[in-house]
């Protein structure tokens, strides 16, 4: 009983969080209000102001804000998207945070798997000379094929237990040479993560990911700050990669049926290219796959001498 209250307060919370980010990103100027010439010390929208474009009181707002009020209609949710000018993905977010503060969501989310199936596995190596792997929801890299691991250059100087895709943007150094247009890949990386831990605030998977990268990473507290939920936008990405050079691929991702939380991502180039060439190349140049990460979350993995 004691853990449902605290995921819900944490729900209540994170709605508030929600509403008062995208508050302060909005300007005057960009809903069409006329601003004085006097100092205003409200970075974006003031709270009396949302609530007038909105339609509702100031009181009301302010306790949406502070998780006091839980069950906004679908009515006010709509109109403070309307107000805010959120696009569709933000706008189902709001819905999803409102209906987790109501304590009414239809489900509990499944707790997400890191277990690869073996037909997956062997799916991987058909891909092949197309770079693939599987992730889980936060990122962390469960199953690769050759190219689909040495794609992102230099992860393998990390074990297996630490490949994360969301940690490699941050952290490892090869990343911001590796993607010319890194500050995009970010905060989209964030916006995903961002989206996830706002309607499961409490998963151990999310929040052990995000507390290292909020500490580790000032460019990610920054992002993290600004809670934008846009989701996957970019069809292909170049990368700038130190063994075959520049290559610019199409990449796919989608959810794995009755695995909950697995995604599978693949790259892809037309035949005859240069691009295609490199990927050729990047996968007769990598070594096979031979080390797994752990099947569970948090298990440590020994180094080799």
């Amino acid at each position: 009983m004691a853990s449902e209250q605290s995921t819900s307060r944490s729900a209540d919370m994170e709605l508030g969080r929600f509403l008062r980010a995208r508050r302060t990103q909005t300007s005057p100027e960009q809903v069409g209000l006329t601003v004085g010439t006097g100092l205003r010390r409200t970075p974006g929208l003031r709270r009396e102001e949302l609530a007038t474009l909105s339609g509702i009181s100031i009181d009301y707002y302010v306790r949406l804000e502070r998780g006091k009020e839980t069950r906004p209609s679908p009515a006010v949710l709509d109109a403070l998207a309307r107000a805010l000018q959120l696009d569709e993905a933000e706008h189902q977010h709001l819905r999803e945070l409102a209906a987790l503060a109501a304590r009414y969501a239809a489900e509990p989310t499944p707790p997400p798997s890191r277990t690869v199936r073996p037909h997956l596995k062997l799916l991987l190596e058909t891909m092949r000379p197309n770079p693939a792997y599987i992730v889980s929801r936060s990122m962390d890299l469960l199953a690769w094929n050759p190219g689909g691991l040495a794609l992102y250059a230099g992860l393998t100087d990390w074990p297996a237990t630490q490949r994360n895709l969301a940690r490699y943007l941050f952290l490892h150094p090869t990343a911001r040479t590796l993607f010319p247009d890194w500050d995009y890949q970010v905060r989209g990386c964030v916006a995903r993560l961002r989206a996830l831990a706002g309607t499961d605030p409490d998963a151990a998977d999310l929040t052990g990911l995000v507390g290292e990268l909020l500490l580790k990473s000032p460019d990610f507290a920054t992002l993290w700050e600004r809670y934008e939920v846009a989701g996957r936008k970019k069809i292909h990405k170049t990368f700038h990669h130190p063994q075959v050079g520049v290559l610019t691929l199409s990449g796919l991702g989608m959810h794995l049926e009755d695995t909950p939380g697995q995604r599978f991502g693949v790259y892809a180039a037309d035949p005859g290219t240069p691009d295609h060439d490199a990927m050729l190349l990047l996968d007769m140049t990598s070594p096979r796959p031979a080390e797994q990460p752990a099947p569970q979350a948090g298990r440590q993995e020994r180094r080799q001498p």
